[in-house]
């Protein structure tokens, strides 16, 4: 979400407008010797953790008490975040355990309950980036890992009944998208304790840090299902939602305890109404659903994939525990997201997107030509290569965005590039969140309408080219000024 201190705070906020005047009344910086006879600045924060006077752009501050103070902030987001990812994709493996506990669901209502989390979390994302200004980055990130309770404990209680209804599993897991939005709410937390010059890492950190969790609820609830429970359930799929509990309770009780609000931290709705008018956000967005929508999409149906076109290998036992591979998707795509916002400072955001496009169009299209004859071995190997192409793409894509805007806005719009591209970040984000739903609902019709989800594939393939066109045309085409700028 954008921010700027050059916007009044809303005064129909008295509760915010109430602790900031606290604050500043309590908690000023003061000058305090350092070693060697200098003085340096340090902090001293109010009750309620907030912080009145934060200058990271001050290289005294920023060198003094800015940087372990940012860093402390950054570690417990990057674990709220976590958990989040974590939660919003708990079902995506919970679901193929169901039928061994009784609960049939057919193949339609699979998908449905792998892509609702996603579709939730992508909505979520919006009404999250106005969170912090409003509540504080400390306050919120408390708030927003207790929220997590509702699917958590939600999911443990409807297991444990035995055979809930089929629309109370749909109620429930689309609770679990309230994970999706702590993305927004932490990235644009983060945007605020970091100097211009380290913030690219920080939020890098904090995103690749969120994307991770996807991986280790794949990892561990196979795990936890079969191994961590009392004998009372087979599988006990209670614990799908419970091993999750005494996690979210330590990360609200150490953002509680750790964390700080910044009383300067402001929303700028101007900057957000007026780049909801930019056309490069609304490509960016389209690109960003290849990317991102791509990586939670296909992360979110993996395990579903695995157990329809290869059932023998969806999960395997090693000492009593459940095991499925699906996670090392989502785990190597999380991984290489850095390297894609990397390799795009290096050469370039819109050559490194074009090739990685075309990458992901060319795996698809393999996928499809061989899906009835490849072994798992294979199949296995080409969805990695695909989930480290969307890896990629998701760094190299919004490592774009404020190139971009810097470039379209006019030097004298009143609004300014910095504004609207903080703002479009928060929207790329949630519209690229959407790709998460998208995805399993078109395997699900191509499934429904032919048995076979080559025609999903064949549509990806023909999206990936699309974007890859489309990302060559506006940014790479020689004689435009992106192109000349090497976005």
């Amino acid at each position: 979400m954008a921010v700027s201190s050059r916007v009044p705070p809303s005064t129909a906020n008295s509760t915010r407008a109430s602790a900031r005047a606290s604050a500043r009344a309590t908690a000023r910086a003061t000058i305090r010797p350092g070693a060697g006879g200098t003085s340096r600045p340090d902090l001293e924060v109010s009750g309620g953790r907030w912080i009145t006077d934060w200058r990271p752009e001050d290289p005294d501050f920023w060198n003094g008490p800015g940087r372990p103070t940012a860093r402390q902030n950054l570690i417990w987001s990057v674990f709220c975040e976590f958990l989040g990812f974590a939660v919003w994709q708990m079902w995506s493996v919970t679901v193929i355990f169901l039928p061994r506990a009784g609960i049939d669901l057919t193949s339609s209502q699979q998908f449905w309950l792998v892509s609702l989390p996603p579709l939730i979390g992508a909505a979520a994302r919006i009404p999250y980036s106005f969170t912090v200004p409003v509540f504080g980055g400390r306050n919120w990130t408390v708030i927003s890992a207790l929220l997590l309770l509702i699917p958590t404990v939600s999911t443990t209680l409807a297991l444990a009944a035995g055979n809930p209804p089929v629309w109370l599993l749909f109620v429930i897991a689309a609770t679990a998208g309230l994970g999706g939005g702590n993305f927004a709410s932490s990235m644009s937390n983060i945007t605020f304790f970091y100097p211009k010059s380290e913030k690219g890492q920080a939020l890098g950190i904090n995103a690749a840090g969120g994307n991770l969790g996807v991986a280790v609820a794949q990892l561990v609830i196979p795990v936890a299902v079969s191994v961590f429970a009392f004998g009372t359930f087979d599988p006990n799929l209670p614990m799908a939602g419970l091993i999750w509990i005494p996690l979210i309770l330590v990360a609200a009780w150490g953002a509680h305890r750790y964390m700080h609000n910044i009383a300067d931290a402001r929303n700028d709705i101007r900057g957000s109404l007026s780049a909801l008018k930019e056309k490069h956000l609304w490509i960016i967005s389209f690109l960003y659903v290849g990317a991102f929508g791509s990586f939670m999409g296909f992360g979110s149906v993996f395990p579903t994939l695995i157990k329809n076109q290869f059932p023998d290998f969806s999960s395997f036992t090693v000492l009593g525990a459940s095991l499925t591979l699906a996670f090392l998707g989502p785990l190597v795509g999380s991984l290489s997201r850095p390297y894609g916002g990397r390799l795009a400072d290096r050469v370039g955001g819109a050559k490194v997107s074009i090739v990685v496009f075309l990458c992901m169009a060319l795996v698809t299209t393999v996928m499809v030509l061989t899906l009835d004859s490849i072994s798992f071995a294979v199949y296995l190997v080409l969805f990695l290569v695909l989930f480290t192409l969307t890896g990629l793409a998701n760094g190299s894509v919004y490592r774009m965005i404020p190139t971009v805007f810097e470039l379209s806005v006019p030097a004298d719009d009143p609004v300014g590039h910095e504004r609207k591209s903080a703002a479009a970040l928060g929207y790329i984000g949630a519209v690229g969140g959407f790709g998460g739903f998208v995805i399993p609902q078109v395997l699900n019709l191509s499934k429904n309408a032919t048995g076979s989800f080559s025609t999903a594939f064949w549509v990806f393939a023909a999206a990936y080219l699309v974007m890859a066109g489309v990302t060559w045309a506006v940014y790479h085409r020689p004689g435009t000024r992106f192109a000349a700028e090497n976005v």
